[in-house]
């Protein structure tokens, strides 16, 4: 079994919370974020960014970091936030409601990328790819991204046109051909380039 060698801690003796997004990429549906925080001696040997793991072991992962973990939370921003305020104020804003939720207040915050804004003083630290080098982010990719999943399978019941249950929302050919076919639907973003053409988009939305 191959061991991700993920660090535990940022700063050592402090409640730190990891912070990551799923699904800013994505043609339709929320943006997913969560906020984890684990016990200081949490170890698992398949623990790693979501990106790099199988739906199975996410899933496996998630479980396990659900009861582990010294509190968790997962929070979104739908579709019409997300054309309103641009998909990174949409992913931060759903950081930061994910932030609200934990039961317990972090002393301290790793967030997942390069952008961030502060939420009520508490310290924090951007780290580009920081899903794959500390445990309590990957925590929260794993968990943004399970939940989105299921999110998007749940409301891909209402159009199955668009595969969600597959694609989750990504821009994938299937995906976009089912938008060019039957036009768009109240969860799409409608500020994405939502077709590969450069064509202007007059489908009525589908409630």
């Amino acid at each position: 079994m191959q061991k991700f060698l993920l660090k535990p801690y940022y700063k050592l003796d402090t409640g730190e919370a990891g912070c990551d997004e799923a699904g800013r990429g994505c043609l339709a549906g929320p943006v997913f974020a969560s906020a984890v925080m684990l016990p200081p001696q949490f170890d698992h040997p398949l623990l790693n960014d979501s990106k790099k793991l199988s739906e199975r072991t996410r899933l496996e992962l998630k479980e396990i970091i659900e009861k582990e973990a010294l509190c968790w939370a997962v929070a979104k921003a739908g579709n019409a936030e997300i054309d309103k305020i641009n998909i990174l104020n949409a992913s931060i804003l759903a950081m930061h409601r994910a932030i609200i939720l934990l039961k317990q207040v972090p002393e301290h915050l790793i967030i997942d990328g390069n952008k961030f804004k502060p939420y009520k003083k508490i310290p924090f630290n951007c780290i580009v790819k920081g899903d794959g080098k500390y445990a309590s982010i990957a925590a929260a990719s794993i968990l943004a991204k399970t939940h989105r999943d299921e999110y998007m399978r749940k409301i891909g019941e209402e159009f199955p046109v668009y595969s969600w249950d597959r694609n989750k929302g990504y821009p994938t050919k299937q995906h976009r051909e089912a938008i060019k076919k039957y036009g768009v639907t109240k969860y799409h973003r409608m500020s994405f380039r939502l077709l590969d053409e450069q064509l202007e988009l007059e489908f009525e939305v589908k409630n």
